[in-house]
């Protein structure tokens, strides 16, 4: 199996330059990631870098919170595809879910698949570390109801990453019917391969390269 093609090669900071964006773009077509994965402002920019080789381009949405209205996450997908994304992380009504809001939770997802039926992969993240073990099951089932491609286990932006452990976990919730993105604090080769054999089909990391050339990051995403 070719590691890299299981990366989603990330940049999400806020103060990311488009010359750091076109870096990024040159790494992934470079060692041939499954994505980048960039903020929605540069996602016609990154699609356009990006035309003719196969590297796909991945975007957030109702990112990092996921606190924005279920109207406004359905647009921002919609223009995202618009613009170029092949792929879309949401981020999940949390709240909502806390409050026992289930179909709250399954309508805010809907919402982003039907906008991106046939022209992007969605991925839920349902941000693990603010989870009980009970939320994080009800968040994995509550996508594969709602017709999710991906559950993802983080923002990178809260309180923890990725671990093995929830990894695990929303695999067996999920079973073979979706996949799983391991996404947080994954640094080297040995984190990358950890979340795999827990369970993830799909890596979030802004490490993408050191992680291909057997270095380690102090990145956080």
């Amino acid at each position: 199996m070719n590691l890299s093609s299981l990366i989603d090669h990330t940049l999400l900071r806020a103060d990311a330059t488009k010359a750091e964006i076109t870096i990024l773009t040159e790494e992934a077509k470079k060692y041939e990631f499954a994505s980048v994965c960039v903020n929605p402002t540069w996602v016609s920019y990154a699609a356009e870098q990006l035309m003719n080789s196969k590297v796909k381009v991945c975007t957030v949405i109702g990112f990092p919170l996921g606190a924005n209205t279920s109207a406004t996450k359905a647009f921002e997908a919609k223009n995202a595809i618009e613009g170029g994304a092949t792929e879309v992380d949401v981020v999940i009504n949390i709240a909502a879910l806390k409050d026992g809001d289930y179909d709250c939770v399954v309508q805010d997802i809907k919402g982003v698949v039907d906008a991106a039926t046939g022209k992007a992969l969605v991925k839920v993240i349902i941000e693990a570390c603010l989870l009980t073990l009970e939320e994080k099951k009800l968040a994995c089932q509550l996508s594969v109801k709602a017709g999710a491609e991906f559950v993802k286990t983080s923002t990178g932006f809260s309180t923890g990453g990725a671990t093995a452990e929830d990894v695990a976990l929303m695999r067996q919730v999920v079973g073979d019917k979706i996949g799983v993105k391991a996404s947080g604090g994954i640094r080297n080769l040995e984190d990358m391969e950890r979340m795999i054999a827990a369970g993830a089909s799909r890596i979030g990391a802004s490490s993408g390269v050191k992680i291909m050339e057997g270095q380690s990051s102090t990145s956080s995403y």
